[in-house]
C-alpha cells in the first residue's frame, strides 16, 4: 500500500502511540519535578492532576468548536500532543509560581490566609500573562492552515481556561479544603 491514505494512516498510529506513552510519561516526569522543587507530594499530585483536568477541558471545548463552529471533520493526529506539551509547560510554570508564593505566606498567615494572599499577590500576573498569552496563540487561527489553527485555538481556550478558572479558583479552592495536608510530607511552621 502505498499513497496519501497509506501515509496518513501510519502518521495516525505513529502519533497515537506517541500520545499513548508520552503523556503519562510527562506528568510522571512533571509530578516529580514539583514534588522536589516544592517538596510536598500532596501539592504536586493537586498540581498535576488540575493541569491534566485543564488540559481535557480545554481539548473538548476546542473539539467542539473545530467541529461546530469551524466545520472541521476530523482533529490531525499529531495535534492532542502538541496542545498537551504547550498547556502542560504552561499550567506547570503558573502552578509552581502560585504554590511557591502560597508556601511562604502560609509559613506566616496559616493555610487559609496564606492560601488567599498567595492568589492576592500572584493572580495579576498569572492572568494578565495568560490573557497575553491566548491572544498570541488566538492570532495563530488567522493563518491558512487547519494544523496551526488547531494548536492556535486549543492553547488559546486551554490558557484562559487554566487562568481563569484552574489557577484562581480550583488550586485555591483544593488548597483549603485540603489544609494544612496539602504540603505533606513537609509541615509549614505557623
Amino acid at each position: 500500500m502505498g499513497g496519501d491514505p497509506a501515509a496518513e494512516y501510519d502518521i495516525a498510529r505513529a502519533a497515537g502511540r506517541d500520545t499513548e506513552v508520552l503523556i503519562p510519561l510527562v506528568l510522571v516526569v512533571s509530578f516529580v519535578v514539583i514534588a522536589l522543587l516544592l517538596r510536598a507530594l500532596v501539592v504536586a499530585l493537586v498540581l498535576v492532576a488540575t493541569t491534566a483536568l485543564s488540559f481535557g477541558a480545554s481539548f473538548g471545548l476546542s473539539s467542539l468548536l473545530w467541529h461546530y463552529g469551524l466545520g472541521y471533520s476530523s482533529v490531525n493526529a499529531e495535534i492532542p500532543l502538541y496542545v498537551f506539551i504547550f498547556l502542560l509547560a504552561l499550567g506547570v510554570d503558573y502552578n509552581v509560581f502560585l504554590s511557591a508564593r502560597v508556601r511562604e505566606e502560609t509559613g506566616s498567615l496559616g493555610t487559609r490566609r496564606g492560601t488567599l494572599q498567595g492568589l492576592a499577590l500572584t493572580g495579576g500576573v498569572i492572568t494578565a500573562a495568560g490573557v497575553i498569552l491566548a491572544a498570541t496563540f488566538a492570532a495563530l487561527a488567522q493563518l491558512p492552515s487547519v494544523s496551526v489553527t488547531e494548536v492556535g485555538t486549543a492553547i488559546a481556550i486551554g490558557v484562559l481556561l487554566d487562568t481563569m478558572l484552574v489557577r484562581t479558583v480550583l488550586v485555591p479552592a483544593l488548597f483549603l479544603v485540603i489544609g494544612e495536608r496539602v504540603w505533606w510530607p513537609r509541615r509549614v511552621s505557623t
